[in-house]
């Protein structure tokens, strides 16, 4: 009964969605959210916060539907870049870079953007029909998740990265510990006391992420194309055709399950309050990587990798509209302006906006599903304008890119502090680059550490310092055994590898 009533409500919310300016609203929305997501530095929560002042005079519905559309387009444009400059347009992105880029390197940039954009629009469609049918029943379940078992999430996330995106355990370890190091920076949000700011005021507020992404995806790779100049010279020169960017049968089926698994997964991810699509996306690629049956190749040209951060990322935005709507508890800091918003516009979000505000929930809920699909249009439409990119020359693209990475970090903070720590983080990053060690568990950990801290102080205030917190729950217990068994497992599988070794010595 409730699903069909949930379905009679939407046809109901379509008729406010197809109109002429909650269209134009939509279209609006989408083709911001795309330029902002691909644009470094920028992101969607100063894009939502930028826009939300010229929509005060609109109409509520129009007001929320365009930036509604501006926050779940931004996943979409943030592949662009960092599938053609291995720069993520946002957070969310850094784990498209980890595949996309070496797709394009590799004179395969229109199957790497054609990847993005559908296993976004799978994984935006699933947040969307979840959200529907299961909007309510999502965001109490979201609240199951108290900082006991947040902690043991993001725990069980920290532990598995470390050889999962490694190359080997050692060097995946080695590069966790630097991101938990780097995040411990600044003053402690509990004590007020300053960590490891070594006396400067510009660390008082920790390392901003934007400096330290952009450096060590974008401007380590300035270094690197400076330094060994012979390995892109072919990227200047290759001709991009119109077959190059459409995808094949197989490269579909290939993408579909992960995109459905991980739409699914991010959905439920965003629903809990403070995780967000950048946790989505981390913990998608990391599954992938361990279950897919080509995991060898992700990390290094793979459109499986891909299609999971994608599809993760579009589903936890979707996703975050449940908390928001039905209990008025935003998941992340572009959800929290879309609140603020809301509440400016003389809205209450929680139970009764569903009862008291119908016209206005399920008119926007139906605006996603239109909107969902603009995105994919304008997405596609512009592949070819993008696709120009990947055929400048590298002694073109080395300013270019410089000038992308000084800009998109200044123009956060008006710091030139900012701008230098992205230099030392570009250095940083080549230097580990040569060393073998990867850069993507240090950006999760990064990432995660401050979430980890936060949640692990609540849940002793609650508890009074008492560990049984962490086993109170059946969510709690399950996460634990989860993390306990991807600790033990290297140490197996390194057991198991020696055993099969000696085996075949002595049947030699």
């Amino acid at each position: 009964m409730l699903v069909m009533e949930n379905i009679q409500l939407l046809l109901e919310g379509f008729q406010v969605a197809l109109s002429v300016p909650n269209l134009i609203s939509a279209l609006f929305g989408a083709i911001m959210g795309l330029i902002v997501g691909a644009v470094p530095g920028i992101g969607s929560l100063a894009g939502v916060a930028l826009l939300l002042p010229l929509t005060f005079r609109m109409n509520p519905t129009t007001a929320i539907i365009a930036l509604a559309a501006l926050y779940y387009s931004n996943m979409y444009g943030g592949a662009f870049s960092a599938i053609l400059l291995n720069i993520p347009g946002d957070s969310p992105a850094v784990m498209t870079a980890l595949d996309g880029y070496p797709l394009a390197r590799s004179g395969k940039a229109g199957l790497a953007l054609s990847t993005s954009i559908i296993s976004s629009f799978i994984g935006g469609t699933i947040g969307i029909i979840i959200l529907t049918i299961f909007g309510p029943l999502l965001a109490r379940w979201g609240l199951n998740f108290g900082p006991g078992e947040l902690t043991l999430l993001i725990l069980f996330a920290m532990t598995s990265i470390g050889w999962l995106l490694g190359e080997n355990p050692s060097t995946g370890l080695v590069a966790t510990g630097m991101g938990i190091m780097f995040a411990t920076v600044g003053v402690d949000m509990a004590m007020g006391m300053p960590r490891f700011d070594f006396g400067s005021v510009h660390l008082l507020s920790g390392i901003p992420f934007i400096p330290l992404v952009i450096g060590m995806f974008g401007f380590s790779q300035v270094i690197d194309m400076v330094v060994n100049k012979e390995k892109y010279v072919s990227v200047g020169v290759q001709k991009v055709s119109f077959r190059s960017r459409m995808m094949t049968r197989d490269e579909l089926k290939r993408i579909t399950p992960p995109s459905i698994r991980h739409g699914i997964l991010g959905t439920f991810v965003g629903v809990m309050p403070g995780a967000g699509a950048t946790a989505a996306s981390f913990l998608s690629y990391v599954i992938e990587k361990r279950i897919n049956k080509n995991r060898d190749m992700i990390g290094k040209g793979s459109i499986e990798g891909m299609a999971a951060a994608e599809s993760s990322n579009n589903g936890a935005a979707m996703g975050a509209f449940a908390p928001l709507l039905t209990l008025g508890i935003p998941g992340g800091g572009t959800t929290a302006v879309l609140l603020g918003g809301l509440m400016m516009w003389g809205l209450r979000p929680g139970p009764l906006l569903f009862r008291e505000n119908p016209d206005f929930v399920w008119g926007l809920i139906s605006s996603m599903y239109i909107g969902n699909i603009i995105c994919l249009v304008i997405a596609f439409a512009s592949i070819p304008l993008m696709m120009r990119v990947v055929r400048v020359p590298a002694s073109v693209m080395i300013p270019v890119i410089s000038v992308v990475c000084v800009i998109g970090t200044y123009t956060v903070n008006n710091s030139l502090f900012d701008v230098y720590l992205m230099i030392a983080m570009g250095i940083l990053s080549y230097f580990m680059s040569v060393a073998g060690i990867p850069t993507a568990p240090l950006l999760l950990t990064f990432v995660l550490t401050p979430m980890l801290e936060g949640y692990v102080r609540r849940a002793f205030d609650i508890s009074r310092g008492s560990l049984d917190i962490f086993v109170g729950s059946n969510i709690a217990r399950v996460l634990l055994a989860l993390t306990v068994i991807f600790c033990l497992s290297p140490i197996v599988m390194n057991l198991i590898q020696k055993r099969k070794a000696k085996n075949g010595e002595a049947a030699a």
